[in-house]
């Protein structure tokens, strides 16, 4: 059976482009065809923004590389119209487990409480994420949304103009030139565009290395994620063991320092580790095998003029809290809609500085959390182990050590608060959980969850107070959508509170709240979420 990653899904196709005397003028083109380039390019076409994607491979990634999708990225991919397919193919999962040396030490639930749309974490695959990605492209292709992606399409050079960018591009017909408006650099860790531009990244490189093995056996483990300090198969080090859809395994082992990466690659030496650990009697095939390093780093700026950086080519993180394409995915949801108003003039160009502000800050909170994981997991000296396997000790009894123990933060979405597009919060007694720069959480509603109600545009949304079912400000509108006030809303909303009026981004972050409805204040509001009043 051929596999996804196997066969071509956007092959070469020679474009009418490549015959032009002067070079075609696209408004946006997407540099990369991984998730973060096809669902910055949904997003945009999604709102009639005409963009094309532009990738050097014409298949989609081998091995699962990114594999744990946080509730925020199926929320966003709800948007994007492909989060009920992800959530189908997936494995959903909320507990973990933390084990040290032989004994498990303590377990957590990453949404213990109901009400959610989405579970807290799937597992799926790279390769099964970009499928869908792709699938999404081509189904508004047909549906005559202004979106096209190009295989086999190498840029090799770009440089900057005061109002486009240029290109050069190598295909199997040879070369040619495209200008944009606007680029998107999602072109990965390694990202030529970066290159080309001259820029490059500030951070910390860690020396520990890791294996990740992609494992196909028929096994009963349950779905979790399990990780392990100090396991009688790997003394010293560390593992990690992740169920994905169709039979496949995820396991991280800590190799350390010094080691030979070929030797340790060789397949009977992967075998014999994954043996060590799975039990002699379990039957396994290997389908993919990497070793890596931690790296924590990031592109001092994203947004280079009319160049703008997402995901890997603007931020690096270690794996161990699925915190690199959850944050990509955050990346382009915060990153479109701005550019949607820019474009069509409804707001100022320095609204994008804006994106810069927000996703530099949410990097950098990425990158802590990353760094203390890494520190922890991989102790530096004698006396950092020997604390850190106190606190794990403690942990299997004792509560107040469970917060201290570190085998990778999960991703969360990152607070705005400071954004210079974050208003007020004028609603006395609100929950802590939805203030002003906060994601909006999701809740049950009469009809479906809150989130799948909420508009493409701005939303206001109202608990116990009167108000229009929309409102205009400054080009953009708001769009009313009522709340009733069950415990769950009440707990999530309103606190203490009687009434609540919140107004809500595109991106479904929080951008003020009040306790009733006033027009002059959510005008202002929203004049300021759209970066023309500060």
């Amino acid at each position: 059976m051929t596999r996804i990653f196997e066969k071509p899904l956007y092959p070469y196709r020679r474009s009418t482009d490549q015959d032009r005397e002067t070079p075609a003028r696209k408004q946006v083109i997407v540099v990369g065809a991984g998730p973060v380039g096809l669902a910055a390019a949904i997003d945009l076409a999604q709102q009639d923004i005409p963009v094309l994607i532009l990738d050097d491979n014409e298949k989609v990634s081998f091995g699962s590389r990114a594999i744990c999708f946080s509730k925020r990225t199926l929320d966003i991919a709800d948007r994007l119209g492909c989060g009920q397919e992800l959530t189908e193919k997936g494995v959903q999962w909320n507990v973990g487990k933390v084990f040290f040396g032989d004994r498990q030490v303590y377990h957590f639930n990453l949404q213990p409480e109901a009400g959610h749309k989405r579970p807290a974490f799937i597992n799926l695959q790279q390769y099964h994420l970009e499928h869908h990605l792709i699938k999404r492209v081509r189904a508004l292709e047909n549906a005559g949304a202004p979106i096209e992606l190009r295989g086999r399409n190498k840029v090799t050079q770009a440089s900057q103009h005061d109002d486009h960018v240029s290109l050069n591009i190598e295909t199997p017909d040879g070369p040619y030139a495209l200008e944009c408006d606007w680029l998107i650099a999602c072109d990965g860790a390694g990202s030529p565009m970066r290159q080309m531009l001259g820029l490059d990244f500030v951070g910390r490189v860690f020396e520990d290395n890791f294996l990740i093995a992609d494992v196909v056996m028929d096994a009963d483990f349950p779905k979790e994620r399990w990780f392990w300090f100090d396991p009688p198969f790997n003394r010293g080090q560390s593992a990690l063991l992740h169920k994905q859809p169709d039979g496949v395994w995820r396991i991280d082992l800590q190799l350390g320092w010094d080691i030979n990466k070929d030797e340790e690659q060789k397949p009977q030496n992967v075998v014999a580790r994954l043996k060590a650990m799975l039990g002699a009697h379990i039957d396994f095939e290997l389908e993919w095998v990497s070793i890596y390093k931690f790296q924590c780093r990031r592109m001092e700026r994203f947004r280079h003029n009319r160049v703008i950086f997402a995901g890997d080519a603007a931020h690096q993180v270690s794996p161990f809290g699925a915190r690199g394409a959850n944050s990509g995915l955050q990346d382009t949801d915060n990153l479109c809609w701005k550019l949607k108003l820019v474009i069509d003039g409804t707001a100022p160009e320095t609204l994008l500085d804006s994106y810069d502000a927000e996703r530099v800050f949410g990097a950098d909170e990425n990158i802590l959390n990353s760094s203390r994981s890494t520190d922890f997991i991989t102790p530096k000296s004698q006396i950092s182990r020997i604390l850190r396997d106190a606190v794990l000790d403690l942990s299997e009894h004792h509560g107040f050590a469970r917060p201290m123990v570190n085998s990778g933060r999960l991703s969360v979405p990152c607070n705005y608060e400071s954004s210079p597009l974050t208003g007020p919060d004028d609603l006395a007694g609100g929950p802590a959980l939805t203030r002003p720069g906060a994601p909006c959480c999701d809740v049950p509603m009469a009809q479906g969850f809150l989130l799948e109600n909420l508009g493409p545009g701005f939303s206001l949304l109202t608990m116990n107070a009167t108000a229009p079912d929309a409102i205009s400000e400054a080009g953009v509108s708001a769009r009313r959508v009522k709340m009733d006030c069950d415990p769950v809303i009440r707990e999530r909303f309103l606190g203490s509170a009687d009434s609540a009026v919140y107004l809500v981004r595109p991106d479904h972050y929080i951008a003020a709240r009040w306790g009733t409805f006033d027009e002059t204040k959510i005008c202002a509001a929203m004049r300021r979420a759209i970066g023309k009043e500060g």
